[in-house]
């Protein structure tokens, strides 16, 4: 403001300057222009002052104007800050209540393990005089069944120990009597007549199978394109593999139905794979079981191939090795057809090597015995005689035809490979969890076994394993010491023995233990 003050103070000098030079000259020129110079300059002068009025005026207005912005802008600047501060001061309060917060539960912690250190100390200083006193009283009570007995610990010890030493020779002594009696009244043709005959008794028929298949669908959208328009596809299905395919509002799934058990396979194959590549249409349908129905032909005869392997039974005719891949997808109450033939074959092996009988026969008849039911849904007939037929067409002798047709009393038997076989069929048929038919009864004499063993004083739990032929006993450590526990071991075989009808031999194991059981938190 001075300067623009100044500058208007300069024009307004050098305006008066100019004003009086020419009154001057025009005096100079004359009298008669002197009014009207004086005139024009007092013009000059006053329109001077006016118009340095109005600078100053306006320059004064600015001024003003300048200030109060700059005012307002201080002004705005500090009430910022002002809730800058105010909003840092809240954090810092904020901050300081949750460290006061965290100090107190810290200090509460610390109350509460100071307790608990306290509580454990008293608590130790307890079990120490508890295990004083009971320390005491075993040796007090000791020292009275001293007295009472006559004898000391280490010779009552000595004398359970050579009692029960003497109960157990006593025992083996009998048993090995026993035996070596059972011998001497047998002979090896005595023995071949009893043991053929008295295990062909326990032969049982067996011809129910599993006749449904479950193929999982990815979602119930699925069944929808399987049906097809108008049934197309799933009509296409049926007609291609023979076997019935059902849905219905099983959540997810879709039912095969059906006798054959390899077009059953064949039939559930193809459904998955048209499942995972999700092209569903007749065509298509017709094209993966004609290919599924050679990989079929190609596993049927690895099957075979390996199961005779496994057994270690050599020279069977092609058709035979495949048949014998067809058992793998057949059941009888619930057992694998061709496990159960190697099964029956192992059995009739191990039979006639105790027998002296030719191993390689029984062994091929017993894998051959149900050969038949690979086929007895396309030929009329007994599964026994069906195979019968189907061995002798395809080279196999005289004998192993005869044991084959036997093996159910459909035919009579001509040797002892025969009855060597009925009797390992009877026997995978009938051995425990074997078969659906049996899984009550041997369900049942584990419950009892388990029974059994729970009577006893001490014992915690016990479990039968090995399908029965041992029992587990877990008894309580602090309740039962080693020398009871083979104790309970005895008693419970004697009451197992006297109270229990089972093949064979069982097994039982006492099992005493400590267990100290800490959490990590």
């Amino acid at each position: 403001m001075p300067t623009a003050l100044f500058l208007i103070l300069a024009g307004l000098g050098g305006i008066v300057i100019g004003a009086i030079a020419a009154a001057i000259g025009s005096r100079l020129m004359g009298s008669s222009l002197l009014g009207k110079a004086r005139r024009e300059a007092a013009q000059t002068l006053s329109d001077a002052e006016r118009e340095a009025a109005s600078i100053i005026k306006d320059a004064n207005t600015s001024a003003k104007e300048q200030r109060l912005e700059l005012l307002a802008k201080v002004d705005q600047e500090s009430k910022e800050q002002k809730r800058e501060l105010l909003a840092l001061e809240k954090r810092i309060l904020a901050k300081e209540e949750g460290v006061d917060k965290r100090i107190e539960v810290l200090d509460r912690k610390g109350n509460e393990l100071n307790a608990k250190e306290r509580d454990l100390a008293n608590r130790e200083t307890a079990i120490k005089e508890s295990q004083e006193k009971v320390t005491a009283l075993i040796a007090e009570q000791v020292a009275k069944l001293e007295n009472i007995s006559g004898m000391t610990a280490d010779q009552a010890r000595q004398a359970i120990f050579a009692q029960l030493e003497a109960e157990v020779k006593r025992d083996t002594a009998v048993r090995l009597k026993r035996i070596e009696d059972e011998m001497v009244e047998t002979s090896d043709k005595k023995a071949k007549w009893i043991v053929g005959q008295a295990i062909q008794r326990c032969a049982a028929d067996h011809v129910a199978e599993t006749t449904v298949s479950v193929v999982a669908l990815p979602n119930d959208e699925m069944k929808g394109r399987i049906i097809g328009r108008e049934g197309r596809n799933i009509r296409a299905l049926e007609n291609a593999t023979g076997i019935n395919v059902i849905i219905d509002d099983t959540p997810e799934a879709v039912i095969l139905s059906g006798f054959d058990p390899v077009r059953r396979e064949i039939a559930r194959i193809t459904l998955e794979k048209l499942l995972s590549d999700g092209r569903i249409h007749p065509a298509r349908i017709e094209e993966v079981v004609e290919k599924t129905k050679e990989e079929m032909n190609i596993t049927l005869k690895e099957l075979g191939e390996k199961a005779c392997f496994e057994v270690d039974v050599h020279g069977l005719h092609p058709e035979v090795v495949k048949l014998l891949g067809r058992l793998h997808y057949r059941t009888s109450y619930g057992q694998n057809v061709l496990r159960h033939s190697q099964e029956v074959c192992h059995l009739a092996g191990i039979m006639a090597a105790e027998l002296g009988v030719n191993i390689q026969q029984a062994k091929r008849a017993g894998l051959l015995h149900d050969i038949g039911k690979a086929i007895n849904h396309e030929v009329e007939g007994s599964h026994a005689v069906i195979g019968h037929d189907f061995c002798k067409r395809h080279g196999e002798t005289d004998l192993i035809c005869n044991a084959v047709g036997a093996h159910h009393n459909e035919m009579p038997q001509n040797s002892i490979t025969a009855v060597l076989t009925q009797a390992a069929d009877a026997l995978s048929a009938a051995r425990p969890g074997a078969r659906r038919e049996t899984v009550e009864t041997y369900i049942k004499r584990l419950e009892q076994l388990e029974q059994i063993a729970d009577s006893f004083p001490g014992v915690e739990k016990s479990y039968a394993i090995q399908a029965g032929r041992e029992i587990r006993v877990v008894v309580y450590p602090d309740k039962v010491n080693d020398a009871e526990a083979q104790q309970i071991a005895r008693d419970v075989a004697r009451k197992v023995e006297t109270d229990m009808v089972y093949p064979g031999q069982i097994r039982v194991t006492v099992v005493r233990e400590t267990r100290a059981v800490e959490t990590a938190k």
